[in-house]
């Protein structure tokens, strides 16, 4: 079985967001950047599928500018196989990016795709859904857990009401949530070897996809801070206040 895997590069999950003094967008410049989390659940699902011999390649595809090539290569010490970066400094939308990533299996012809079920930087989830109308693959969204049963995959969805589960035939799109598995911490030895992996790196013209914004973003702004709570010296106390609180709203 042969694994696509996309990852994004986002702002580290560590790192405080702010947004830019001209309100276009969050910072980016100077802020450390990392693989978003969800992405590197997915990596660890292939390289787990490889470890018990039912996966025979992992292919990592990310988006982005030349940097990605770090969150490639984060994957590529995880045990993945081979990259490939598709190169552009434009901020893309998630169609587009869904359109490019469809070209890529299209190209590839992998028998299972696995994504993150978002980014933290946007929280769309949207990708893998549009991946799979546009290649015509059945999908399973939100995956806690993943088996290889036959030729069905046999994953576990979190869903609203607790979990359920569900067989797919490949080859098929798969969404990953946090609850999958535990990803795995790459070694500078496992870093090192990575850098001899093979890494394609190609130009977003190649692929003749219409990148056109659908979307005009008039406006980012942080949200409100938040006010300073208060401390009580009862139990009485406490509930006197939110009885007042009650009160006042009821009033209105």
């Amino acid at each position: 079985m042969k694994i696509l895997v996309a990852v994004k590069r986002v702002v580290d999950h560590n790192v405080r967001i702010r947004v830019r003094s001209d309100g276009s967008g969050v910072e980016t410049t100077g802020v450390r950047m990392s693989m978003n989390p969800f992405c590197k659940h997915a990596v660890e699902a292939a390289v787990q599928l490889s470890e018990a011999g039912q996966a025979s390649e992992i292919v990592v595809v990310s988006i982005g500018p030349k940097a990605s090539n770090d969150v490639i290569l984060t994957a590529l010490a995880m045990g993945a196989h081979r990259g490939i970066l598709i190169e552009t400094d434009a901020a893309l939308e998630t169609l587009a990016i869904a359109k490019l990533l469809a070209r890529v299996v299209d190209e590839e012809k992998p028998d299972l795709v696995l994504l993150g079920k978002q980014a933290v930087d946007d929280d769309s989830n949207h990708v893998g859904q549009m991946l799979a109308a546009l290649t015509d693959r059945p999908q399973a969204t939100f995956a806690s857990e993943i088996k290889l049963a036959g030729t069905d995959l046999e994953v576990t969805r979190e869903v609203d009401y607790g979990r359920e589960t569900i067989a797919l035939p490949l080859p098929a799109i798969v969404t990953a949530d946090l609850r999958l598995n535990t990803p795995r911490n790459a070694a500078l030895p496992m870093v090192m070897k990575a850098r001899s992996k093979p890494l394609a790196v190609r130009p977003v013209a190649e692929f003749g996809v219409d990148l056109t914004p659908r979307l005009t973003i008039e406006k980012v702004s942080p949200p409100p801070e938040r006010a300073a709570g208060r401390t009580v010296g009862s139990v009485a106390e406490l509930a006197d206040i939110i009885a007042a609180d009650i009160n006042a709203m009821e009033a209105i």
